[in-house]
């Protein structure tokens, strides 16, 4: 009973979206309504608030790694941390990706899922954002560095020897990540692609 209200409080933690708390706390436009369309930090940054979008980056991050530190540390007894670890880092990244509050409409989950791999480990969140910092320093594309963090985690998983369990969840969260960038892998392969802190249009 505990492992399904674990589950299930990690998903609604993870439906609530930070980019549109912090947009109206900063009195901007709600990011479903202008750039990608995407209720992401990225997207808040194309407003131009740089304080609203870093607000957004760590909320989002903070509730994925929230969630699976809390059922790392308060598992029951009776039941597998390592395996409720797996359940609570899909449950609070699909809740942050199909979000019940905004019509199961929510964002593409780079920085959620950011959150949930420095819980489960360290190392892995380090290797994941370090993918990421370095590819949006060199292209200054935040959906390819997205990618390329994505597809490079699971393996760092694998080689740091983490329970097959949390690699077998970083994969997923890697692929339905990958899956939300459809339409940016799209705008990359046709060269149209927004650059971080430029609009949807330039």
């Amino acid at each position: 009973m505990l492992t399904i209200v674990f589950v299930i409080a990690a998903y609604l933690l993870g439906s609530i979206s930070f980019a549109v708390i912090t947009s109206k706390l900063f009195g901007l436009a709600d990011p479903r309504t202008y750039g990608s369309g995407n209720p992401g930090a990225t997207n808040v940054l194309r407003s131009g608030k740089k304080a609203a979008a870093a607000l957004t980056l760590f909320g989002d991050a903070a509730k994925g790694w929230l969630a699976v530190f809390l059922a790392i540390h308060f598992s029951p007894s009776n039941v597998s941390y390592t395996m409720l670890a797996a359940a609570v880092a899909l449950a609070v990244f699909i809740g942050h990706l199909f979000p019940v509050f905004l019509r199961f409409k929510g964002g593409k989950g780079v920085a959620t899922a950011l959150g949930v791999l420095l819980a489960l480990n360290v190392w892995v969140g380090l290797g994941g954002l370090a993918t990421w910092l370095f590819m949006a320093l060199v292209f200054r594309l935040s959906s390819l560095a997205a990618l390329a963090a994505a597809a490079a985690t699971p393996i760092y998983a694998v080689l740091l020897g983490l329970p097959r369990e949390w690699v077998l969840a970083s994969g997923i969260m890697s692929l339905l990540l990958i899956w939300r960038h459809k339409s940016n892998i799209q705008n990359l392969l046709a060269g149209k692609e927004a650059k971080i802190g430029k609009s949807k249009s330039a």
